[in-house]
Parts: C-alpha cells; sequence; structure tokens
C-alpha cells in the first residue's frame, strides 16, 4: 500500500496532506486559494494519485506561504508513500497541449532534486494569483518530492491554459514515473542499488 499521510504545521500555514499513488484519480482539496485547488486536482485526476489536502495559510498577507507550503507537504507525501523506491519505473515524461499551448515535462524519481523550469507568463498575475509563484510550487514539489524535474512551455499565450499544462505534464509524467514496472522485481532502478546522491 503507498499510501502516506503528512502533517505540516507552522506560524503562517497549517496544512495536511493525504497521497495514495496507486489511486484512481480522487481528490478532495481546499487550499483557500481557488486556482491552486484546481491545479492540484488536474494533477490528481491525471496522475491516477489520490490526493487529499487542508489547508489553511495567512492569505491576508499573500498566496506565498500556502502556495509554496502545499507543494512541500505533498512532496513529502509523495516521497514518503515512495519509501526506498523499489520497484518504480523512475522516469516519465509528457507533452501536453492545451488550445495554442505546448507544455513538456520530463522528471527522473531520482531522490536528487533539481529543478529546471523554462516557463514565461505574458502577465504578472492570473486573477489574484503572482503567476512567480507556480515556480515556487514546483520547486517546492520537486525538492520534497526527490525529483530531477524539467518543466518547459515550448510555446503559449493565455496565461491559464500555460498553467494548466504544466500541471496535466507533470502528472502524467509522475504517473508514468512512480508505477511499478513488474520487470524490476522490486529492485532499486539504479546500478548503485539506491536512489539518491551521486549519478545512478
Amino acid at each position: 500500500m503507498r499510501q502516506a499521510s503528512i502533517e505540516r504545521n507552522t506560524r503562517e500555514t497549517q496544512i495536511s496532506v493525504t497521497v495514495d499513488l496507486d489511486g484512481t484519480g480522487r481528490y478532495d482539496v481546499a487550499t483557500g486559494i481557488g486556482f491552486l485547488d484546481h491545479m492540484l486536482e488536474q494533477l490528481s485526476r491525471h496522475s491516477l494519485i489520490d490526493l487529499n489536502v487542508r489547508a489553511q495559510g495567512d492569505l491576508h498577507i499573500d498566496f506565498h506561504h500556502t502556495t509554496e507550503d502545499t507543494g512541500i507537504a505533498i512532496g513529502q507525501a509523495v516521497a514518503k508513500a515512495l519509501g526506498d523506491r523499489k520497484g518504480i519505473t523512475r522516469y516519465g515524461s509528457a507533452l501536453i497541449p492545451m488550445d495554442e499551448t505546448l507544455t513538456r515535462v520530463a522528471l527522473d524519481c531520482s531522490n536528487r532534486p533539481w529543478l529546471v523550469w523554462n516557463v514565461a507568463f505574458t502577465q504578472p498575475k492570473l486573477g489574484d494569483f503572482d503567476t512567480e509563484l507556480f515556480r515556487e510550487w514546483f520547486g517546492a514539489f520537486a525538492q520534497n518530492a526527490g525529483l530531477t524535474l524539467h518543466v518547459e512551455c515550448l510555446y503559449g499565450v493565455n496565461n491559464h491554459h500555460i498553467v494548466e499544462s504544466c500541471y496535466k505534464a507533470l502528472a502524467r509524467a509522475l504517473r508514468q514515473a512512480v508505477e511499478i514496472d513488474p520487470r524490476q522485481a522490486g529492485a532499486v532502478p539504479s546500478t548503485k542499488g539506491v536512489l539518491g546522491g551521486g549519478s545512478a
């Protein structure tokens, strides 16, 4: 059962997350930020990872802490559910179109966190949401999930489409990477026998 729960409580946010890597894409998400909820629902639905998120944060200041800390908590839950990462496919990639936008994501469940973010927005805000915060979420998620994560919007104009294609591409790549490979027979997919540290 590749399930995990995380609680993260600070003076800025109180967050609880539960994930099931072998789910069906069921979600129950409430962060207090409508657009972030919508993106996390997309992440769950297209990765088939069941996701439950409850977050309360200092939204009277801005959306930064809640956005970043939600990425941290979900990443920690995914890492915990992966455990020693035995038997997983490890790598995943996706090329996702959304109307005029095309986004590519490639990732490695390497336990060596890294984010490459080649995504440009045409406006500083999407509704009340600062578009720069999406990079913060992806960075926090990659760092805490132990992912080498490359996100690149190849082209696009509409900011909603750009962001949504990033989350959907992450979802599809993650679904591929965390799946159990029947040919791995429970082995760690690395010549070192462990994921993390140097080259593997």
